[in-house]
C-alpha cells in the first residue's frame, strides 16, 4: 500500500527553536502573535486528520486550487494524476489510457486509488476517479469530498484552450459535451460539499470558497433558527433554545407562538454563482440553492438530491417544472401549476413530506396538521400519500378546510386525495378560523402533552408557517429570473419586477428571500382580491381587522385576512426585533389592529407595492387575455394581471406568478368566457373547457382525480375547538393504535 505522508518538503523546526521564535514574537508584537496563533490553530483544526478531497471534471482546476488550499493550510498537497498514478504506472496518464483503453483504464485507476492512503492532506482527484465506486468509497472515508462545480460550457472552453483531445470515455461519435454531462451523475453521488465555480473566477477566489465551505460543513452549530418573537437578551441567555433545521421542520411553530427564521439570515450568491446556473436545469438549480440553505448535518447533499429528484422527477407534467411564458409586452407568466394537484403548493409539498420523514425520529409517530384556503389541502394530501409504506405507518396528515369556502373542484380534489394516512375535514367556518385553531392547538402544551403520553403521537405543521415550506418557493422565483437571462430577454444583473397574488404572504415572502440571496428583483407587487387587508397595510402601514369580514371570491386561495408569513417579514425589516413583533401581534390578537412605525413602513415600501382587484375586473381580465391570446388565466393569476397592469411602470420585465391552473376554478372561468350553460358536475365542466382547445390544456391530474370512483365521504365539523380536537384524537386512534 502506498502511504503518502508529505508531498513537498517542509522546513524542520526543533521544539527549542520554535519556542525561541514564539518568545521573540510574543515580546515584540503580542497582538500579531495572537493573530498568527489563532490562524495556525484554525487551519490545523480545519483539517485535522481528515483530507480535503477535491473532485470535479477535467479542467475544473483541481490541481491548481488544491495547491493554493494546501499553502493556506500549510498541509501536504497530493495530485492523484502526478503523485499516485504516474508514479505507480511509470508512464503518463495519457499513455496509459491509450495503451489499455477506457474500461481497463478505469479499473486500473481504481485499483491504484484503493492502495493509496493519506491523512491531513489536500487531495486532487482525477476527473474519472468518481466513476469507480469502490475506490471512491475508500476515499470518502478519509475526508470531506468537495465538488468543484464548473459549467459544462466553461469546461469545454478550457479543455480546448489546453488542447486536451482525449479524456476517459471519449470515442468516435460521442461528443465531449455528452461525456461531461454523463459524468455529472457520478460527481453528484460522492460529494459532501459543492463549490460553484464560474468561468472568470480566479483560482485564489475558488480556494477561499473551498475553505469557507469546509468551515461551514464542520460548524453546523452556526446555522440555527430563532423565533420571530424571541428577544435578543433572551437569545443570549438561553442558547439551548436555538433550533436546527431538522428541529424546525418537525416542530413547525415556535413554543412562544412565533415563526422560526434563520438566525444568520439566508446565504447570498455572487453574480458569478448565478451565472453558473443559467444553463442548469430546474432540478440542478434547486439542488444548488437548497444545499446552501440546509446544512448537510441536517440533510446530506446526496439525500437532498434524492428528495429533489423524487419531488420533481416524474410528478410534474412539464419537463421545465416551472416554465416562464411570454404573455404580452413586458409581461411574463411563471407557470406554477404543472404539479400533480395543479397549484404552486406542489413545489413545496412534493418535497416537504420526504424532508419531514428524513428528519423525524424513527421511533415516533407524527400527525401533520394543515389548514387550507383551497390549494394547500390537496397538495399536502397528495405529497404525504406518496411516502414509502413504512413512513406512511408512522406519519399521517389531517387537512382542515372551510367547508363552504373552496371551489367545488378543490373540494373534490381534497376528498379524492384522501388515502390511508391522509384525511380531510370540512369546517363550518372560514380559513382564518382553521389557521388560528391549528396555531392554538400547537401552543396548547396540555393537549399536545396529552397526545404524546396517551397515544405516543406528536403534532407537526405543513402550512407555510413551517420553514421547510418556504425554501422550495425561493427556488422557482430565482429560476424564473435565470430563465429570462437564458432566453436573452435581459442580461444578468438587470432588474425585474414580480407580481404575486397573495393572502398569507408566503409566496411573496419567498420572492423577497430570493432578492436577499442576490436575484435583482426591484419591486414585489402584492396583488389582493376584495379581501385587501394586505394592500391597505402596505400602502398605509396599518393592519386593521376591525369590522372586516371575509368576502368569498372567485380566487379563494387569497381569501385570507390574517397573513401568517407577514410576521417573518416584519421580523426581518425590524432587524430581528422579537419584542416589537410580539408587541404588534399581541395587539392584533387583543385589539384587532396594529400600526407600523414610520421608519419600518419606509423600509417595507422599498420592497413592496400593492393593489387589489374586484370580482368584475378579475373575470374581465380572463376574457380579455383569452380573446387576444387564446390563453386562459386562472382567477388568482387574473387578479395579479389586473394589479400588474395598474402598477407596473414598464421600464423592466415583470414576472407574474401563475399560481394555479384554471381547471380548478371551472365555473368562474366558464362565466368569464361567457358560456351560458354550465353543468354543475365538475368533470363535465372540465370536458366543456377542454372542447375549446385552450392554452394550456386542461390539467391531466385534475381529470384523473375527478374520474376516480373512490370514497366521496369526508368528515364535517362545527367551528369549535373541542370538535377539532376530537377529530384529531379519532384519527390518531384509527391510524396509529
Amino acid at each position: 500500500m502506498l502511504h503518502v505522508v508529505q508531498y513537498r518538503p517542509l522546513r524542520l523546526i526543533t521544539q527549542t527553536s520554535l519556542f525561541s521564535m514564539c518568545l521573540k514574537v510574543v515580546l515584540s508584537r503580542p497582538v500579531a502573535f495572537a493573530q498568527i496563533w489563532k490562524s495556525w490553530f484554525s487551519s490545523r483544526s480545519l483539517v485535522g486528520n481528515k483530507n480535503i478531497i477535491l473532485m470535479g471534471p477535467p479542467g475544473a482546476g483541481k490541481t491548481t486550487i488544491g495547491r493554493i488550499v494546501g499553502q493556506k493550510l500549510d498541509c501536504p498537497v497530493i495530485d492523484i494524476d502526478d503523485d499516485v498514478l504516474e508514479t505507480t504506472w511509470n508512464m503518463s496518464v495519457s499513455e496509459k489510457l491509450q495503451d489499455v483503453g477506457n474500461e481497463q483504464f478505469l479499473e486500473e485507476e481504481g485499483k491504484a486509488l484503493l492502495k493509496f492512503s493519506a491523512s491531513g492532506s489536500v487531495i486532487s482527484l482525477t476527473g474519472s476517479n468518481p466513476m469507480h465506486a469502490a475506490s471512491m468509497q475508500h476515499m470518502k472515508k478519509t475526508g470531506i469530498v468537495v465538488y468543484l462545480d464548473v459549467p459544462t460550457t466553461v469546461i469545454m472552453s478550457r479543455l480546448k484552450s489546453m488542447k486536451v483531445d482525449r479524456i476517459v470515455g471519449q470515442s468516435l461519435g460521442i461528443s465531449l459535451k455528452d461525456i461531461l454531462q454523463f459524468r455529472k451523475q457520478f460527481y453528484k453521488r460522492w460529494y459532501d460539499i459543492r463549490v460553484l465555480c464560474g468561468g472568470d473566477v480566479a483560482a485564489e477566489v475558488v480556494a477561499e470558497k473551498v475553505l469557507d465551505a469546509v468551515k461551514r460543513y464542520q460548524n453546523s452549530e452556526l446555522e440555527t433558527f430563532i423565533s420571530t418573537r424571541s428577544s435578543r437578551s433572551g437569545r443570549s441567555m438561553e442558547k439551548d433554545c436555538h433550533k436546527y433545521f431538522s428541529d424546525v421542520v418537525t416542530e413547525g411553530l415556535a413554543p412562544d407562538g412565533g415563526l422560526f427564521v434563520p438566525e444568520r439570515r439566508l446565504p447570498k450568491f455572487t453574480a458569478g454563482e448565478w451565472q453558473s446556473l443559467i444553463e442548469a436545469t430546474y432540478i440542478e438549480r434547486a439542488q444548488v440553492i437548497l444545499e446552501r440553505c440546509i446544512h448537510p448535518a441536517d440533510i446530506p447533499a446526496s439525500k437532498l438530491a434524492e428528495i429533489i429528484e423524487t419531488a420533481y422527477g416524474e410528478n410534474f407534467t412539464c419537463s421545465k417544472i416551472a416554465p416562464v411564458r411570454h404573455l404580452a409586452g413586458n409581461q411574463f407568466l411563471l407557470e406554477l401549476f404543472h404539479g400533480p394537484t395543479a397549484s404552486f403548493k406542489d413545489f413545496a409539498l412534493q418535497m416537504v413530506p420526504h424532508i419531514f420523514a428524513y428528519c423525524i425520529p424513527r421511533s415516533c409517530n407524527y400527525l401533520v396538521l394543515v389548514a387550507t384556503s383551497g390549494d394547500t389541502g390537496s397538495a399536502v394530501l397528495d405529497g404525504f400519500s406518496r411516502l414509502h409504506d413504512a413512513d406512511k405507518q408512522r406519519i399521517a396528515v389531517m387537512n382542515f378546510f372551510p367547508e363552504d369556502g373552496v371551489s367545488p373542484i378543490q373540494k373534490s380534489q381534497m376528498i379524492g386525495c384522501q388515502k390511508e394516512n391522509a384525511w380531510s375535514v370540512g369546517v363550518k367556518s372560514d380559513f382564518d378560523f382553521c389557521q388560528t385553531a391549528i396555531k392554538q392547538i400547537f401552543t396548547n402544551s396540555d393537549y399536545t402533552g396529552f397526545l404524546t403520553v396517551e397515544y405516543g403521537t406528536s403534532l407537526a405543521a405543513a402550512n407555510s408557517i413551517n420553514w421547510a415550506r418556504l425554501l422550495p418557493q425561493i427556488v422557482y422565483h430565482a429560476s424564473a429570473y435565470l430563465d429570462l437571462v437564458h432566453q436573452a430577454i435581459i442580461p444578468l444583473g438587470s432588474p425585474v419586477d414580480v407580481c404575486i397574488p397573495t393572502g398569507n404572504f408566503g409566496n411573496i415572502l419567498a420572492a423577497l428571500y430570493a432578492k436577499m440571496m442576490g436575484i435583482p428583483i426591484r419591486k414585489c407587487i402584492c396583488a389582493s382580491n376584495e379581501n385587501n387587508v394586505l394592500t391597505d397595510f402596505i400602502r398605509a402601514g396599518v393592519y386593521d381587522l376591525r369590522g372586516r369580514k371575509l368576502i368569498p371570491t372567485f380566487s379563494p386561495a387569497v381569501d385570507i385576512l390574517k397573513s401568517s408569513n407577514l410576521e417573518r417579514y416584519l421580523h426581518l425589516i425590524s432587524n430581528e426585533d422579537g419584542q416589537l413583533v410580539t408587541q404588534l401581534y399581541n395587539q392584533l390578537e387583543n385589539q384587532g389592529h396594529f400600526q407600523l412605525r414610520k421608519d419600518l413602513l419606509e423600509k417595507l415600501q422599498q420592497d413592496l407595492v400593492a393593489g387589489w382587484c374586484s370580482e368584475e375586473d378579475c373575470l374581465a381580465a380572463i376574457h380579455s387575455v383569452y380573446s387576444t391570446t387564446g390563453y386562459i388565466l386562472d382567477t388568482h393569476t387574473a387578479v395579479a394581471k389586473v394589479v400588474a397592469d395598474r402598477l407596473q411602470d414598464r421600464t423592466c420585465p415583470i414576472i407574474i406568478s401563475s399560481t394555479a391552473h384554471y381547471s380548478k376554478f371551472a365555473p368562474a372561468i366558464l362565466r368569464a368566457l361567457r358560456i351560458a350553460e354550465i353543468n354543475q358536475n365538475p368533470l363535465s365542466q372540465l370536458h366543456l373547457l377542454s372542447s375549446y382547445s385552450p392554452l394550456p390544456p386542461v390539467h391531466w391530474g385534475l381529470l384523473e382525480t375527478l374520474k376516480k370512483k373512490g370514497n366521496e365521504d369526508h368528515q364535517v365539523c362545527a367551528a369549535d375547538m373541542s370538535m377539532l380536537m376530537s377529530c384529531i384524537e379519532t384519527l390518531i386512534q384509527n391510524h396509529f393504535m
